[in-house]
């Protein structure tokens, strides 16, 4: 389901009440922009919510006899946690195995960003690009591990700045047969 734009003027009034909550002046210089700026950058940051693989895809899924394994590493990653709105950054890594089509590769990374533009966990955002691959392709197999840091681990809470969390996802043959799944692991590492 596909949501509509944000309303602009009404986050930047939002945005400007937390700054006044926060104890700031928003009318300082620094801060005069500020709300249109923030405004500006959530509704950015959230387009994944206005946005469907399928509708970026322009006939990108093309008949292909290969049934090779197909990888795109180091697929960087910005989302947004949902618990407390703070960036999540890191790396993607997405493979399948053809079964008579393929995805254009640089479509591959759309479908990450896609999802990442929304508010999520990053399990659930790795488990949404796997099934996404899937269903696009009609794969045999797809895998997909994410390492990424959370700001919201590293500037509050337990502040641990060197902490990664990796996550992975694997459908079909990925899951069912360890050494198609050992050789996409060795691969992305």
């Amino acid at each position: 389901m596909l949501s509509q734009p944000p309303n602009l003027e009404r986050l930047a009034a939002l945005v400007r009440q937390i700054l006044v909550e926060l104890g700031e002046d928003p009318d300082r210089e620094g801060l005069l922009k500020t709300p249109e700026r923030v405004a500006k950058a959530f509704a950015a940051l959230t387009q994944g919510y206005r946005q469907t693989p399928r509708e970026f895809l322009n006939g990108a899924v093309f008949e292909s006899a290969a049934n090779n394994m197909v990888i795109v590493r180091d697929i960087e990653v910005y989302s947004l946690c949902e618990h407390h709105l703070l960036p999540f950054y890191g790396r993607c890594h997405v493979g399948y195995i053809a079964a008579g089509k393929v995805v254009g590769l640089s479509k591959i990374a759309r479908i990450v960003d896609c999802y990442a533009r929304r508010l999520q966990i990053q399990e659930r955002l790795t488990e949404e690009i796997a099934h996404a691959i899937q269903e696009i392709t009609g794969a045999e197999g797809v895998g997909v591990v994410m390492s990424c840091a959370h700001l919201c681990m590293m500037m509050r809470g337990v502040e641990k700045q060197n902490a990664l969390t990796v996550t992975s996802s694997v459908l079909g043959s990925f899951r069912e047969d360890p050494g198609v799944r050992a050789e996409f692991m060795s691969l992305v590492r």
